[in-house]
């Protein structure tokens, strides 16, 4: 519920050790994360302070004070037997705290009383006091032996869907949606007013699908295809004819789909490279961070990787974030001739310092963790705008992003939306293993490109 940063062991007192009259204090400064743990604890769906229950904010202050009893005084081994606690003022979000706390009385030969305060800027939040057993010999607590709570919150995509709640509906060409999560997603959509589905595949197949999911599709227009190529290539010609804003994967697979798109006949080319853009969620980076590309361009040249760059830059510009941050990932961060994909990300930065890829900062090459941790950045002596604050990871390479994006979703339990750029009109790209709520996102995200690309230049 609140950041410390010591790291060395920890060692409390002791029966013999502990005397009247000693004291300590903390400080903590309360994040969103401490607030979003009592929230899910509590099953309060929103954990702004003024959405939280009292009896959670009782929560969170308790926390702050026995964290104070189990690592400042008396420290570890300590017994909690009871405490008595006055609240004066609700905690914010924001707010540096001090835990003040003077070991008042002994009680008894294996008891202490610890009179606390908790203060911050704004004033006295609670004031009390707590018995303890203390420990017959000093406990010691490794840093390694402390526990840690990583909360599974995805914020960033809430917020975008938020935004996109106040765009314009969209129409989109659907290419067999012939299973739950592909059906779901468009009508869910088409249900909270953000979406005006094209179902293009087999009436039967669709139908039974809906029947399976306990859905109606009732209010989506049907356009029937035989197969799966066949729906492909009619989805994308209701996109070419001005009859779809965007163009939606049901659940063929990716090739069936991008091989209408990027037909030299009838697709949706445009003169820059169709490239993909995940927005990733993830828990423990403060912000969305976008990874490009990692499903469209298997080993892309230089002048690709301008376009797959320019792509995902003009994305964040729609969405409101005037001049992104690229970090040019690699191994490294040095130059080296031994691997190509220095040489690129240096040549990427100077093209953007020409001119030749506007709108964004870039920095490479960067390797992940001097990209997204100011510290590791701090730490090789980086100096950069970019470095720690990467808004867009630009990959070397198809394998390299995926693995990345995977890693992100599957270890770091990122949620993600996916988007193809460069093509006529957006392209919501999922994949069969995604959540529903994840197809949501990505409708969100066509949703605001869409409303963007309306707007008066």
């Amino acid at each position: 519920m609140s950041s410390r940063d010591e790291v060395a062991a920890l060692v409390g007192l002791s029966r013999r050790d502990a005397a009247p009259g000693m004291s300590a204090s903390s400080e903590h400064v309360l994040q969103e994360r401490g607030f979003d743990l009592v929230a899910a604890l509590f099953g309060t769906p929103h954990a702004a302070p003024g959405a939280l229950p009292d009896a959670a904010l009782a929560m969170l202050m308790h926390g702050m004070i026995l964290d104070f009893v189990a690592h400042r005084l008396p420290g570890p081994g300590s017994e909690v037997l009871g405490q008595e606690v006055r609240f004066a003022m609700d905690p914010a979000v924001g707010d540096k705290v001090v835990v003040s706390g003077t070991l008042a009385s002994r009680p008894a030969e294996d008891t202490a009383q610890i009179v606390l305060s908790v203060d911050c800027a704004r004033g006295r939040l609670a004031e009390g006091s707590v018995l303890v057993r203390l420990p017959a010999e000093p406990v010691t607590l490794r840093p390694e032996a402390r526990p840690d709570i990583i909360l599974h919150s995805h914020r960033q995509l809430d917020r975008l869907m938020e935004g996109a709640a106040h765009a314009p509906a969209v129409t989109a060409a659907v290419a067999w949606p012939c299973d739950r999560d592909s059906l779901l997603g468009p009508l869910q959509a088409m249900r909270e007013g953000g979406l005006r589905p094209i179902l293009v595949g087999p009436r039967a197949e669709i139908e039974k699908a809906a029947a399976a999911a306990g859905v109606s599709i009732d209010g989506a227009e049907l356009r029937e295809a035989a197969t799966p190529v066949e729906a492909a290539m009619e989805a994308v010609k209701l996109c070419r004819d001005g009859a779809a804003d965007a163009l939606m994967k049901g659940s063929l697979h990716t090739d069936e789909l991008m091989g209408a798109v990027v037909s030299r006949e009838g697709g949706l080319r445009t003169a820059r490279r169709i490239s993909h853009v995940f927005a990733m969620d993830v828990p423990s980076y403060p912000k969305a961070l976008f990874v490009t590309d990692a499903a469209i361009n298997i080993a892309p040249d230089l002048m690709t990787k301008v376009d797959i760059v320019q792509n995902a830059v003009d994305m964040l510009r729609a969405l409101g974030n005037p001049r992104p941050k690229v970090a040019i990932l690699s191994a490294v961060e040095t130059v080296n001739p031994k691997i190509p994909g220095t040489l690129d990300a240096a040549l990427l930065c100077k093209m953007a310092d020409r001119g030749q890829i506007t709108g964004a900062l870039l920095d490479g090459p960067l390797a992940f963790d001097n990209a997204i941790s100011r510290a590791a950045a701090r730490i090789k002596k980086i100096v950069s705008p970019v470095a720690g604050d990467a808004d867009i990871l630009m990959v070397p390479d198809l394998e390299a992003g995926n693995m990345l994006a995977k890693q992100l979703s599957y270890l770091a339990n990122a949620d993600s939306a996916g988007i193809v750029l460069g093509a006529k009109v957006p392209i919501i790209l999922t994949s069969r293993a995604d959540t529903v709520a994840s197809r949501l996102a990505s409708i969100a995200l066509a949703r605001l490109l869409a409303a963007a690309k309306a707007r008066p230049a």
